[in-house]
């Protein structure tokens, strides 16, 4: 799809069939061992994952009128169906809520993908092509979070990097201003992600952007891994080597700067 909506439904599906593909392989011990994000094991997280997937699909169908809109108990009621299961309902359960889901945004006609407004938690309905990357936002950096339980070396998709990166810049922008604190930075800086249009730009508040603003600092790596450092990710352990930063800021201010979530 040509669509900036179809592209981050497209990279949805990649991240899920990718992700239904490792999940039946999972041992017991891997899904109750650790996984990328610190505090959750691999089944947290594809709980995590599927709950989110539910309440996203339900909330979802009632934008479009295909369902009446959840009650105010409905998230809490599926958070804790969720936490009660066992690990591997948990892990069989997330492939199911995330394929539906993924098969409902896929069936929205590409003549509907620029003008279908979807409500979610913000003040106003949002585009669907926002609202499929919101999704792809929680998708893709919980889905290394999953391999990263494996694999200290796994990296975020490079599809949805790259969609990721484009949604930052416009209609996602505003999630920057949740993740970053931009007061742990010694002092302004725009850092150039090198190989890419984007720079990561640090004053009052924290924004990526495609403008070519003159650089402060240089960030060489792959976009990735960019993306991982504005999500959290990109922690000492899970760095390739070949990372590095240079100029008015460090590697570790910036890891400051988005602590993640």
């Amino acid at each position: 799809m040509s669509t900036l909506a179809g592209r981050s439904i497209a990279a949805l599906r990649s991240e899920h069939d990718n992700l239904a593909t490792l999940v039946p392989t999972l041992s017991a011990d891997q899904l109750t061992g650790p996984s990328g994000a610190s505090a959750w094991t691999i089944a947290d997280v594809l709980s995590h994952l599927g709950s989110g997937a539910e309440i996203t699909l339900a909330g979802f169908r009632a934008a479009v009128g295909e369902a009446e809109a959840p009650g105010p108990d409905f998230n809490q009621s599926v958070w804790d169906r969720w936490n009660a299961a066992s690990p591997q309902d948990q892990a069989t359960g997330s492939v199911a809520s995330n394929e539906a889901l993924v098969a409902a945004l896929e069936s929205v006609p590409e003549d509907r993908h620029d003008d279908l407004r979807v409500r979610t938690f913000l003040p106003e309905p949002v585009s669907f092509a926002s609202f499929a990357a919101l999704r792809l936002s929680e998708v893709a950096q919980h889905t290394w979070d999953v391999r990263a339980g494996l694999d200290p070396a796994a990296t975020v998709a490079s599809g949805s990097a790259e969609v990721l990166a484009e949604h930052l810049t416009g209609g996602l922008g505003f999630l920057l201003g949740f993740i970053g604190k931009p007061k742990e930075a010694g002092e302004p800086a725009v850092v150039e992600i090198s190989g890419t249009p984007y720079r990561i730009v640090i004053d009052d508040s924290v924004r990526l952007t495609a403008e070519a603003l003159p650089a402060t600092a240089t960030f060489t790596g792959s976009l990735e891994a960019a993306l991982r450092l504005l999500y959290g990710r990109l922690t000492p352990e899970h760095t390739a080597a070949d990372i590095e930063v240079t100029g008015n800021i460090t590697l570790d201010e910036l890891r400051a700067v988005f602590p993640g979530f």
